[in-house]
């Protein structure tokens, strides 16, 4: 089964093929896809930035248009420059963490269960929305398509978005372990997108047949142009899962772990915040419920071979 990877610059530009047969995570290369801005830098302080990775739920330009508000609002209530570090996939930005090159970072569920199965996350905080600290897997088919649910896309082509997504492989990956299958069994064609706008856009292009997306960025995509839903139809929705959360490695220094803890915690208290956290469609920052990526585990552990282990969020 050949895996392709999407890319976009400013629209869909070209499908590359990455691999044959077995699949494999890719590669990481922290010298690629890299874009990186600091914000507040006019301060005269010499103080050192805080890095702040942010895995690609959406693509790089539409990334540092919606954090940017949230990226000034830390600089502001931290007094220091905040640099915003964009990598090409979840594996890359759970190596910033591992390896100390990240204070702090915007995780996938199913990127963040294995940087806490291998001793490098620990969760901060969690975006709220709508009240709740969940979110749902989508597959989406193209809307003239006569698919109705996943079992009739058999042999079709199908958007992953990145290898350590939840919602945008890991849930489909478990569902068809369900029923006895695998991706390369499953479907014709497989690409990845590296984000999950990409692979909306994906589907709606005719590119693929059907994708596995995130709810709440879909959500956000219908309520930006309506008439997305005349292009394609949901045709699953996952249980609920643990939202994407925000991590920090286990080692990061306590007194800028409790700042930086706090700053999220308070920050729909104050105007300035309010308007940060609306630029990111969440309502607020609280503690994560305990065993919130149970479900996101015990599927990883299933496809990825793991040996189950349970987790302590607050």
């Amino acid at each position: 089964m050949r895996y392709l990877r999407l890319a976009w610059v400013s629209s869909l530009l070209t499908l590359l093929l990455l691999a044959c047969g077995q699949e494999t995570y890719p590669v990481v290369r922290l010298s690629e896809a890299t874009v990186e801005d600091v914000v507040g830098a006019e301060n005269p302080q010499p103080r050192m930035p805080l890095r702040v990775a942010i895995a690609a739920v959406l693509s790089p330009e539409a990334t540092f248009e919606t954090y940017r508000p949230l990226l000034a609002y830390l600089s502001q209530e931290l007094d220091r420059p905040v640099e915003l570090l964009q990598r090409g996939t979840y594996a890359e930005v759970n190596e910033l963490v591992r390896t100390g090159q990240a204070d702090v970072a915007f995780v996938c569920g199913g990127g963040y269960v294995e940087g806490e199965r291998l001793g490098y996350m620990t969760v901060l905080a969690v975006p709220q929305v709508n009240a709740r600290t969940t979110y749902q897997a989508v597959i989406i088919a193209r809307a003239d398509a006569p698919y109705q649910s996943l079992e009739d896309l058999r042999g079709t082509r199908f958007a992953f978005t990145d290898p350590l997504s939840n919602s945008g492989r890991l849930y489909v990956q478990y569902r068809l372990w369900e029923m006895g299958e695998t991706p390369e069994t499953f479907f014709k064609h497989v690409i990845f997108t590296y984000a999950h706008d990409n692979s909306v856009h994906a589907v709606a292009e005719h590119i693929v047949d059907a994708a596995s997306v995130d709810s709440i960025v879909l959500e956000t995509m219908y309520a930006q142009d309506p008439t997305l839903r005349q292009q394609i139809r949901e045709i699953e929705r996952s249980p609920n899962f643990g939202i994407p959360p925000v991590v920090v490695h286990p080692n990061l220094d306590p007194a800028l772990r409790d700042a930086l803890e706090q700053v999220l915690l308070n920050m729909h208290n104050t105007p300035a915040g309010r308007a940060a956290l609306r630029a990111i469609g969440i309502e607020r920052f609280v503690h994560a419920p305990p065993n919130l990526y149970d479900d996101i585990r015990h599927m990883a552990a299933t496809v990825r071979g793991w040996t189950e282990a349970r987790g302590n969020e607050q």
